[in-house]
Order: C-alpha cells, then sequence, then structure tokens
C-alpha cells in the first residue's frame, strides 16, 4: 500500500468491483492504516478509493447496457431451471427498487459488484446511478478506511467482523439458490407428471 499510494488503492477497488474474490474489507482498512502513517492523507485514501468503486461499478453499468435486455433474456432463456417469467419479476422488482437497490447494494458484499449490470441492463439513468453508486461508496469506504486509520497496527482485525458478514451473506445467498433450485425442479416433475 504505501508503494501504490492512494490511486493505488483507488484501482485495486476498481478491480474488486470487476473481480469480487478481491477483498475491499482488506483493501479499505489497510489504506486507512497506511493513512494513519503519513504515507498519504485520510483524505485522499476516501477519495481514491471510493472514485475506484464509481469506476469499477461504472465498467459493469456499461458491460450491462451492451448486453441490453433482448440479448439478456436470449442468453437466460437457455439456461436450465431459469424461465423468461423468472426474468420478468426481477426485472419488476427492479424497476420499483432499482434505486434503492444501487445505493444499499453497494454496501453487502456480492451484490456490490453485481447491482451494476442490472442497473446497466434497464438502462437506469446515468447521473442517478453515478450519484447512488457515490453515496453508496463513499459510506462503505469511508467506515472501513476510518477503521483501519483509528485501529492501526491492529487494523486486521476489520477484517474478522467484515469476513462474519461476508459469510452470512454467502450462506444466505446459497440457501436462497437451493430453494429456487428445489422449487424450480419441484414445478418442472409436477409439469410432466400432468403431461
Amino acid at each position: 500500500m504505501e508503494t501504490i499510494g492512494a490511486p493505488g488503492a483507488g484501482l485495486a477497488i476498481a478491480l474488486e468491483n470487476l473481480f469480487p474474490p478481491l477483498p475491499s474489507e482488506v483493501i479499505l482498512p489497510l489504506a486507512g492504516f497506511t493513512a494513519s502513517r503519513g504515507n498519504f492523507s485520510l483524505f485522499e485514501a476516501i477519495l481514491w478509493t471510493t472514485i475506484g468503486s464509481v469506476v469499477g461499478a461504472y465498467a459493469l453499468y456499461a458491460l450491462g447496457a451492451w448486453l441490453g435486455r433482448d440479448r439478456m433474456r436470449r442468453l437466460v432463456s437457455r439456461v436450465p431451471l431459469i424461465d423468461l417469467e423468472d426474468v420478468d419479476k426481477v426485472e419488476a422488482w427492479f424497476n420499483r427498487h432499482g434505486y434503492q437497490a444501487v445505493f444499499f447494494g453497494r454496501m453487502i458484499p456480492l451484490f456490490r459488484s453485481l447491482v451494476s449490470i442490472p442497473a446497466g441492463i434497464e438502462r437506469m439513468p446515468v447521473g442517478k446511478f453515478l450519484l447512488l453508486t457515490t453515496a453508496g461508496s463513499l459510506i462503505w469506504n469511508s467506515i472501513f478506511v476510518l477503521a483501519g486509520f483509528y485501529l492501526g497496527e491492529n487494523w486486521h482485525i476489520v477484517e474478522q467482523y467484515a469476513s462474519t458478514f461476508q459469510k452470512i451473506v454467502i450462506v444466505a445467498v446459497v440457501l436462497f439458490l437451493l430453494y429456487f433450485i428445489v422449487s424450480k425442479v419441484r414445478k418442472y416433475r409436477a409439469k410432466k407428471r400432468i403431461q
């Protein structure tokens, strides 16, 4: 972190948006700790990591916009167990709650990256997308950078708590996927019996 500086921390966060396995929960507190040692300012750490978050999110938004609704529907129609009716439900939900999803999604592991794609597919106004992304990312980044700044040498403690939160989110996603798959298989079997 001392070598790459605050702009490098921003680049790492931009890449974290594109490749979620890179953990922002490690990068952000480390940036805060490095700022506490005077290598760059706390303001620079928060500014650059937030810029990185917005750049990474916008790249995924652009991917969603390029993909577009029709192409996405064609791709999804080839995926087993997913009906276009499921896509319609997700689209309806996103049209009702898209702004909240983009803002709060910035503070939830996994969703932080993924929420930008449906925003692009649904052509959420770019200005609103960037504003919500900036606000949500600023809150998330500030919490972790400040924690690293004030914890100093103990900045790694943040990772333990963040890791627990991330595991809860992953378990919830896995349980939802299992429920989804089981319900789809049951529906498919019931339809076969009727035929």
